[in-house]
């Protein structure tokens, strides 16, 4: 009997720096057909189909022809709700790059549609797919106190939202993915330095139940950092996201702490964060497996965000 599956239509919407991560990603997997690359920029466009064998390329999602069951959104923010909710209505699964969009309401609209709809609707979260992230979900039960810093140099391409909706929304998808409890209280602050939009914030959020998490996210940095620390009560992990490296520092079984606790040191083999997010959204649109982040993910990340930044707001009003 012939088991083979019949290939998955997808099509990548926005051929720009990451998009073109995606169609490459698509192109690669077997059972999928990379059917169509879409860009407000058909040269663009053009170029992407090209590199990866997509057999057209196009301006509209409209001119797309025939069936599709799966897309990557990876257009500029403002463009992500309409780009998000013209496939669903099309009954496409979707996986949209962070954030989903940056309005909560929109946010949750496009939650009710795949709902609705049952489709796949996939918030682009890659660090879930981090093994040293991963780690922390496993080795790290119930935080106490997060502390995470997300910070990199000025790049001209990232300007369409501020530093919170562009970096700091990772590591609030990280506290809220580590700590199982509603936000209660947000306090921030954070200015802008050479753009028009904030490019560096600081955020302490506490939880019911009082756990506290305090991030910090640049993009006007001369280093780049990308670190997550979590203190709990059996002790401390950390994970460079960069590196994807851990260091696990944990209490005796009989309770006892030495003067110099000695560190596990634990560092993850190559990995393809973007392909397996891929895959794994793939699996969902399949039915294979539950979606690895639900879309009422992608909405909290999006409702903490907005908070931040009426925070930050009103602070520099004072």
């Amino acid at each position: 009997m012939n088991t083979q599956r019949q290939p998955l239509q997808a099509v990548v919407v926005g051929a720009g720096y990451l998009g073109r991560f995606h169609a490459q990603k698509y192109a690669a997997l077997p059972d999928v057909d990379l059917v169509a690359i879409v860009d407000v920029d058909l040269d663009r466009a053009r170029a992407v189909a090209a590199e990866t064998g997509a057999r057209h390329a196009c301006t509209a999602l409209a001119d797309v022809p025939g069936h599709l069951d799966a897309a990557s959104v990876v257009v500029p923010n403002e463009a992500h709700f309409n780009a998000t909710s013209a496939l669903l209505e099309r009954g496409v699964h979707v996986l949209v790059e962070k954030p989903v969009t940056g309005d909560v309401a929109q946010a949750a609209r496009l939650e009710a549609m795949a709902d609705e709809r049952r489709l796949i609707l996939q918030p682009g979260f890659l660090e879930r797919f981090n093994p040293a992230v991963q780690f922390l979900r496993e080795h790290a039960p119930h935080p106490r106190f997060v502390e995470a810093h997300r910070l990199g140099g000025f790049k001209s391409r990232a300007t369409d939202v501020d530093v919170v909706m562009d970096l700091m929304i990772h590591d609030i998808d990280i506290v809220l993915y580590l700590i199982d409890a509603p936000v209660c209280e947000v306090r921030a602050s954070g200015t802008a330095v050479l753009t028009g939009r904030l490019d560096i914030a600081n955020a302490r959020l506490e939880f019911v139940g009082g756990a506290t998490a305090n991030l910090t996210a640049s993009r006007v940095s001369l280093k780049d950092m990308r670190k997550v620390r979590v203190f709990s009560e059996g002790g401390y992990a950390a994970a460079d996201c960069a590196t994807r490296e851990n260091v696990l520092v944990l209490r005796g079984a009989d309770g006892s702490l030495p003067m110099t606790p000695a560190p596990q040191l634990v560092a993850h083999p190559a990995c393809d964060p973007l392909l397996d997010e891929i895959t794994a959204f793939l699996a969902a649109v399949r039915g294979d497996r539950e979606p690895a982040v639900a879309a009422s993910a992608g909405r909290a990340a999006v409702a903490v965000a907005v908070a931040v930044n009426e925070a930050i707001a009103r602070q520099n009003r004072v």
